[in-house]
């Protein structure tokens, strides 16, 4: 049976990558709970990260980022406003806003553009992050301001090179992106905005 956690090697110390070097995740579009919806998130060596639940119908209004212990990291929620909504990230247990995320909506265009507002700095309005992808497509990118990728997730693939599904992504995070709690709710939110949770 195929595992669907990344096979990198583990150097003697147990860690997966050093510093200098881009963090591979493993992300599953399944909930670990049973009829819950969401997705786990699997490290280098296969031990569960994150796992995001909502415990409601797919697509829901409000998921919880998780830790492997069931902490909660952020608790998302969509929020509706007259002809578009938002997403605020909510880091636990804040009652601000740590992030908002709205999309970019053109009319004939598959490609999905969001912007990332950090709203836990001051004053701020300018976007920190853009996530890029296709409709329909699981595949993502989160590029900064200045245009360097912090994360990228495409469709995981077998060691022979064998497409394992739409629902397995390998997250590619570069040494670069400070936050892997957020990159993680990022990722989150372009699931949920493209359906897939």
């Amino acid at each position: 049976m195929a595992k669907i956690h990344p096979n990198t090697s583990i150097n003697s110390s147990g860690i997966c990558s050093s510093i200098s070097e881009k963090e591979t995740f493993t992300v599953w579009m399944k909930s670990l709970v049973f009829n819950g919806n969401g997705c786990t998130v699997f490290n280098c060596r296969g031990e569960v990260v994150f796992r995001v639940d909502n415990y409601q119908k797919r697509c829901s209004s409000k998921v919880f980022l998780m830790d492997s212990g069931g902490k909660t990291l952020f608790s998302i929620y969509r929020k509706r406003l007259r002809i578009f909504s938002c997403w605020e990230g909510f880091k636990y247990p804040k009652e601000k806003p740590w992030f908002q995320v709205r999309r970019n909506h053109t009319i004939f265009s598959k490609e999905i553009c969001c912007r990332v507002v950090l709203k836990c700095e001051q004053n701020s309005t300018s976007y920190k992050y853009r996530i890029v992808g296709l409709e329909g497509k699981s595949a993502l990118k989160i590029i900064d301001c200045s245009g360097q990728i912090l994360a990228e997730a495409i469709q995981k693939q077998s060691s022979d090179g064998i497409p394992l599904g739409e629902d397995v992504l390998t997250l590619m995070v570069e040494p670069h992106a400070a936050d892997q709690d957020l990159i993680m709710a990022l990722v989150t939110v372009y699931g949920l905005i493209n359906n897939r949770l």
